[in-house]
């Protein structure tokens, strides 16, 4: 019998990965256990990916932050790395990463948790999902992993990155940050950017999941059981992860913008915009791109891959 259709009826965040329907180690996994082992191998698998690339979202973030004019302080990629290495050594490139290490389990679990809760919903019989519910069990997914877990999660880190810049940075740790940042603007400072934020990550959701949820029919044609190789899923995930980075960079320069520490010179996320086109003109809302590329298309690759090995290790290991 096929374990989905016994897991579709159960409503839980962790009934499975979406991306291994019928394949893989969590079509292994019993439904009992699959929600603990999930938890799990996904934290491994976040703080791994996380240490990996982490460097990239910094330089992207820096980037980004970036102003024309008087204020301008990198003028690349290789510029922003060397100037930040030699005035704060090569652990100044994962300053604020312990931001993302904290929000990696809810942030998977609120988005991995959407979309299976979504497309129990709209699946059909088989447990697939036509063109247009793809994009919108993504685009759901996108927006609940925007207000429960990724607009606090980037606000504080965008905030620790862009402390750094100052000449005199205040926040000594993350416990110590946040609460400044509390203390000073109250809960809503680590909710600055939620429009943004949840336009971001929705587009970023539907776009990912609806080209790896193509993909991986293209790629089982009539056999639904067939296997698709680790380094296959990695490859379609990097393609995914690059879909979604050309789709909506425009939209995560202003998320930033929007939650640094000089977000109270906007009135709001479309003044933001604005006054971006205006002053530094359309190519400044790719700033970054590049980083960001690299760091995605890591990020989705090695998600896939990774976590679809613990979970096939854990289900030999643990019954």
């Amino acid at each position: 019998m096929d374990p989905f259709k016994k897991q579709s009826s159960l409503i839980t965040p962790f009934v499975t990965r979406p991306w291994m329907n019928q394949n893989g180690a969590a079509a292994a996994a019993s439904s009992g256990s699959v929600g603990l082992k999930g938890i799990i191998a996904g934290g491994i698998t976040g703080g791994i990916e996380i240490c990996i690339t982490f460097p990239t979202e910094y330089v992207k973030t820096q980037l980004q932050l970036d102003e024309k004019g008087a204020q301008k302080q990198y003028t690349g990629i290789a510029d922003c790395v060397k100037k930040t290495v030699k005035g704060h050594g090569i652990f100044g490139l994962y300053r604020g990463l312990s931001v993302l290490v904290y929000g990696s389990i809810p942030k998977s679990a609120v988005r991995f948790g959407s979309f299976e809760f979504f497309k129990n919903q709209l699946a059909d019989e088989n447990y697939e999902l036509g063109p247009l519910n793809r994009l919108l069990c993504g685009l759901g997914a996108g927006v609940a992993e925007a207000i429960f877990a990724v607009t606090p999660m980037e606000t504080v880190k965008v905030k620790f990155i862009n402390d750094q810049r100052s000449a005199k940075p205040r926040f000594k740790g993350f416990v110590h940050g946040v609460g400044i940042i509390i203390k000073e603007q109250g809960i809503s400072g680590v909710y600055k950017g939620l429009t943004a934020t949840i336009m971001k990550q929705g587009s970023n959701q539907a776009i990912r999941f609806y080209v790896m949820e193509s993909m991986k029919q293209w790629y089982k044609g009539d056999d639904k059981n067939k296997k698709i190789p680790k380094m296959v899923v990695g490859g379609f995930g990097a393609i995914a992860g690059a879909a979604s980075v050309f789709g909506n960079t425009p939209l995560d320069v202003v998320k930033t913008r929007m939650q640094g520490l000089e977000a109270s010179k906007y009135k709001n996320t479309l003044d933001c915009a604005v006054k971006i086109w205006t002053q530094e003109g359309p190519f400044a809302f790719y700033k970054g791109t590049v980083p960001r590329l690299g760091r995605v298309c890591l990020d989705v690759a090695i998600t896939f891959m990774i976590y679809d090995s613990f979970m096939e290790l854990f289900n030999k290991v643990w019954k």
